[in-house]
């Protein structure tokens, strides 16, 4: 007992034990000095926020996307409707959905804002070949991930503007039926569609963007900083400051910036929120989010055959062209001033996507008609966010409630499901695009007659993926009797 006072040092000389403790277990103090002592020649500069805020945003958006995870149901039939539910009952739902989605647009300012620093510093110069093809990389994942969120909502906005964008994948030669058929699951756009989307939306593109940041950052520590324009980019000369403290709190500084803007944006301009997606609507005039806005207006000078050469020829030569820029550029000049091919490229290339977005612009506004349309599409928009929430599943919620007053119905209902009827029908039979709705059918057809359209579908069913239903007779009564409750 004595010995074991007089080794342990007495608790107030133990400054700092419990780190002490945890560092010995965890090594933790190692990793901070590996990860804050970053020498950065010529000290901390603003202009080296970007990479750090990316970061940041990204982990908001997660936090955000697996709250909004937690009420989302990817279905045709339930998708807008629980959307719907996020914004108008549940609390908060509206700020936190509008910090994601602004977040969205965030990322991609602050991806071109990091490029175009990269790109004027010079910093891909000096063995960073690697470093900069890790980040077009990235680059295209951002895009990526913000064209797989859009679809989501449901909302007609969302609809239309995914349709054109599945439809365009189709023009790539060879692969484009496959491609467009891949996205969406089937020749339309569905339960499939959501599903696909948001498996790639919350699973598969995080996972590549959390590997290629790992990468991108061990690339980057490996090369070290490159410094300012002026700087050797092989071997820096001016002296070096650690990441700690000064860049970590601009960077911190800078953070907090951008989470006050969303949150002012969220709270003061919620995202809206459109009327369900309704593909028969043949009036809707589809626009992309603002950043595809310059490629949907690009594709439009390609008409017919030359839409080869618009969606993947020029495209294909500019972004090799972009991530080959290391292994054409290799003199040491990093100096913007000194650099005017290059930088009148990358100028040139800004201002034609500016041109194109406002080109958009005034074709809309300038065209009567579609400008007309486009108003009355936006307040659809704002009258929908005006209304109270309510259930666009009521004919689902009615059959709930009749399947358990009846062991028939309640048992065909199990059936339903069971054979995934309600994929392409939707919960309740209410319809989805991919089929039409089973509600009120019994008003049409007999016990019988449904009988003998489930056993033989009719020639337009077939072609619409409409297989026949082979069931044992006491099982094909309880799935009529479940389908005359709807």
């Amino acid at each position: 007992m004595s010995t074991s006072s007089q080794t342990r040092p007495p608790r107030a000389t133990r400054r700092g034990g419990l780190f002490r403790w945890f560092d010995r277990r965890t090594g933790i103090n190692a990793v901070l000095h590996e990860a804050l002592d970053e020498p950065i020649p010529g000290g901390a500069r603003f202009a080296y926020v970007f990479g750090s805020a990316l970061l940041f945003i990204f982990i908001s958006q997660v936090i955000t996307g697996v709250c909004l995870a937690l009420y989302y149901v990817p279905s045709a039939g339930d998708a807008h409707t629980t959307v719907a539910y996020i914004v108008k009952v549940v609390t908060a739902g509206s700020f936190l959905r509008s910090i994601h989605a602004y977040g969205s647009s965030a990322m991609v300012i602050l991806l071109l804002l990091h490029v175009t620093q990269t790109f004027l510093y010079g910093s891909y110069k000096g063995r960073r070949e690697l470093l900069w093809l890790s980040g077009c990389g990235l680059f295209v994942l951002v895009l990526c991930m913000a064209f797989t969120g859009y679809l989501l909502p449901w909302d007609e906005k969302a609809y239309f503007a995914t349709a054109v964008g599945t439809n365009i994948a189709s023009e790539v030669p060879v692969i484009g039926s496959w491609l467009k058929a891949l996205m969406r699951g089937g020749d339309n756009m569905g339960t499939l569609t959501i599903s696909r989307f948001f498996v790639a939306h919350v699973l598969v593109i995080p996972a590549a963007i959390f590997g290629f940041i790992a990468l991108h950052v061990y690339l980057f520590r490996k090369a070290g900083s490159a410094g300012p324009i002026d700087e050797d980019p092989y071997v820096p000369a001016q002296p070096p400051e650690p990441f700690y403290p000064k860049q970590v709190i601009i960077d911190a500084i800078f953070a907090l910036v951008i989470i006050g803007v969303l949150a002012l944006l969220a709270k003061n301009i919620p995202f809206d929120l459109g009327p369900k997606a309704d593909p028969a609507d043949t009036h809707y005039i589809p626009r992309p989010e603002w950043y595809y806005i310059p490629i949907f207006e690009w594709l439009k000078y390609w008409p017919g055959s030359l839409s080869f050469i618009g969606i993947v020829v020029i495209p294909g030569i500019l972004a090799f062209l972009f991530a080959s820029l290391p292994f054409i550029d290799r003199r040491m000049e990093r100096r913007p001033w000194k650099r005017p091919v290059a930088v009148g490229c990358y100028v040139f290339v800004f201002l034609a996507l500016f041109g194109l977005g406002y080109q958009s612009y005034a074709g809309d506004h300038s065209d009567p008609a579609v400008a007309k349309q486009i108003a009355a599409q936006e307040k659809a928009m704002d009258d929908y966010m005006r209304q109270p929430f309510q259930p666009e599943l009521a004919a689902g919620g009615a059959a709930t409630a009749t399947a358990s007053a009846d062991p028939l119905v309640a048992k065909g209902s199990q059936i339903f499901r069971a054979h995934a009827c309600n994929a392409c029908h939707g919960n309740g039979g209410v319809g989805t695009p991919a089929a039409p709705k089973l509600t009120g059918l019994h008003q049409k057809l007999s016990p019988d007659q449904l009988t003998a359209l489930f056993n033989s579908p009719s020639a337009q069913m077939t072609a619409g993926g409409m297989p026949p239903v082979r069931l044992p007779p006491d099982d094909m009564k309880a799935l009529v009797a479940y389908v005359e409750s709807l």
